[in-house]
């Protein structure tokens, strides 16, 4: 049969004919209807400038401005525009080398040759005002207007953050940003990027060929609005955050008070600490650098990153666990044998035998040692293995050896040693005397303050709290944030709360082991720690919450390699905080004196 190669043709030309006729219709379209193609064609008369939003602001929690914004300008550089400049003279004007200016050039052009780029940023308002009369000469730069962060407080640097410029990470994962853009790099700014960021806007003008703005593009047509960033609005207590970091001058260590009732943070303190405008403008890149070489680690947040043996802290929390598992009872009561009791010493001599009360206001570790052990062997469980589990499940609950679901960054986790940890480390033989160090609060417990202040909001609430967040709510003060309203209880029953509370509202009266952080006329609740350090001198720990009834703050100070006990220098800058906060001045000069003088950081 002889094929039909008419047909065959007649089908192919129809193929060619349909195709044409889209590409046809498709030119038509392109060239008639779809005038922002002509952007691309006209790249040469027409630019587009990106109109960046201001990011939002951040207030303190009487809405006073932490972080502002002030006007800088970029300077920007389109590779293929750029025409035959003095270079001699361009750098002389902008004070930079002409190794500088290859480099930079360089950058934009690997970039993209036909894109607009940053060349040099965060110019200040004098230099632009000079660089804008003479742009005309030198045809593929123009200045883009920007803003900067401005602090009129200069105070919570770690907590704020910081703004950079984006990094090739940035620019691959996120196709929102451009060479050049600025992103947050660390604290606030970075956990809340996406809300203060707001969206960028665009602006198409006509320049001609000396790079001169004409005027709109086709009156506006393709132009979009910017829109600014949303305001946060924190817990922080600008005078409280203040008055801590100055107390904390030549002390390292940590300060963290929270409202317990809502678990607002009202100061995240952490020294050495510093300036945050040193992060802003030009010299970011090299102030970093010394920061981050600093040897006294001033970028490391040890309110949030740092974690300690909580020490005699933690004898509440065994005594809370030893009430609910009715391993004690508010009248036990043992023996202390003074400095030669064994298998745990005491510190000092006192009366013995004591009940529970007593034993948190005298801090004594046999007395401890004896409640942790009755937990532990206890008779409603045949096993060590079952009653230390329980113990684990109730410390667990008041978020101890956990990160929070809130607003910290680079939080560290700590660490409660569960019962499998044990079972490997003693191949499964072990006992309450075994773990005996966890009774004083030793051994591998580690806490960090931000939890050390959750613990003591948890006991002043008795026995439930909300996550410590710094931002309570964003765009508006009422829109509260989830962490804000969001509760957790612990596994503690509250009765239990009282006769702890007892024992710590005597620790800070006269014959308490803190009676230097005690109030003229608000009831202290708080608990010495003095914790054990193998690099150097014992850390100086307390916690305290205030008043007794209605708790308006809770407090932990940490005060690293102060030698001495928690009573000595901790409790006093709690005491210290708490009359700040309550009464807005200090009454006690010559305590303030004493700590504002005392330079407790190590020499060599």
């Amino acid at each position: 049969m002889k094929p039909n190669f008419d047909k065959r043709k007649l089908v192919i030309i129809s193929i060619f004919l349909v195709v044409g006729i889209v590409y046809i219709a498709r030119l038509f379209y392109v060239q008639v209807y779809q005038d922002k193609y002509i952007l691309s064609a006209q790249n040469n008369v027409v630019r587009k400038r990106v109109i960046y939003p201001s990011r939002g602001l951040i207030y303190d929690r009487k809405e006073r401005v932490l972080v502002a914004n002030d006007v800088a300008y970029d300077l920007m550089i389109t590779p293929n525009q750029l025409g035959n400049i003095d270079t001699n003279r361009f750098c002389k004007l902008l004070n930079i080398s002409k190794d500088d200016f290859i480099k930079y050039y360089n950058n934009a052009r690997h970039y993209s040759p036909y894109k607009a780029s940053l060349f040099i940023g965060q110019l200040p308002k004098d230099e632009f005002a000079y660089l804008q009369e003479i742009l005309y000469e030198f045809p593929g730069f123009f200045v883009q207007k920007r803003t900067l962060r401005r602090y009129p407080y200069t105070v919570a640097a770690l907590n704020l953050g910081d703004v950079g410029e984006v990094n090739r990470y940035d620019l691959t994962h996120n196709s929102y940003y451009a060479l050049g853009d600025y992103i947050g790099k660390s604290g606030l700014e970075k956990f809340y990027e996406n809300e203060l960021r707001g969206s960028k806007g665009a602006e198409y003008v006509m320049v001609d060929v000396f790079n001169r703005i004409k005027g709109s593009y086709k009156d506006g047509k393709f132009d979009t609005l910017a829109i600014q960033g949303k305001n946060l609005y924190t817990g922080l207590d600008l005078e409280l955050q203040a008055y801590g970091e100055k107390l904390m001058t030549n002390k390292i260590g940590s300060i963290v008070a929270i409202e317990p009732s809502s678990g607002e943070i009202l100061s995240l303190v952490s020294s050495p600490t510093f300036d945050p405008t040193m992060l802003v403008g030009r010299k970011r890149g090299e102030n970093f650098n010394i920061l981050v070489n600093d040897s006294l680690k001033p970028l490391y947040n040890r309110a949030l990153m740092a974690t300690y043996p909580p020490g005699s802290t933690f004898k509440l929390i065994n005594a809370l666990v030893a009430l609910q598992e009715n391993a004690i009872t508010t009248t036990t009561q043992f023996a202390c044998n003074g400095p030669i009791s064994v298998p745990i010493k005491c510190t000092h001599n006192h009366i013995t035998p004591l009940s529970l009360i007593y034993g948190i206001q005298e801090s004594c570790n046999p007395f401890f040692w004896q409640t942790f052990k009755s937990t532990l062997e206890n008779s409603k469980y045949s096993k060590t293995r079952d009653a230390y589990e329980a113990w684990y499940k109730k410390v667990k609950s008041f978020n101890l050896g956990e990160k929070f679901d809130s607003d910290l960054m680079y939080e560290s986790r700590g660490n409660i040693p569960s019962p499998e940890y044990y079972d490997k480390l003693y191949r499964g033989r072990w006992n309450a005397l075994t773990v005996r160090s966890l009774a004083i609060g030793q051994g591998e417990i580690l806490i960090s303050p931000i939890q050390l202040a959750n613990m003591t909001a948890i006991i002043a609430n008795r026995g439930y709290f909300y996550s410590p967040h710094l931002v309570r709510a964003i765009e508006s003060p009422e829109n509260l944030t989830e962490s804000a309203r969001k509760k957790h209880k612990v596994l503690i029953d509250s009765v239990h709360f009282k006769t702890v509370i007892e024992g710590m509202e005597r620790v800070a009266k006269i014959g308490g082991t803190a009676w230097r952080a005690a109030l003229d006329s608000i009831a202290v609740c708080g608990k010495t720690g003095t914790v054990q350090n193998p690099h150097g001198r014992d850390h100086s720990v307390f916690i305290a919450f205030a008043p007794k009834e209605n708790p308006k703050i809770a407090i932990a100070v940490v005060v690293e390699n102060a030698g001495d006990y928690g009573g000595t220098w901790a409790a006093p800058i709690a005491s210290l905080m708490m009359e700040k906060y309550f009464y807005g001045v200090i009454k006690h000069k010559e305590k303030e004196k004493r700590i504002l003088e005392a330079d407790l950081i190590p020499r060599e």
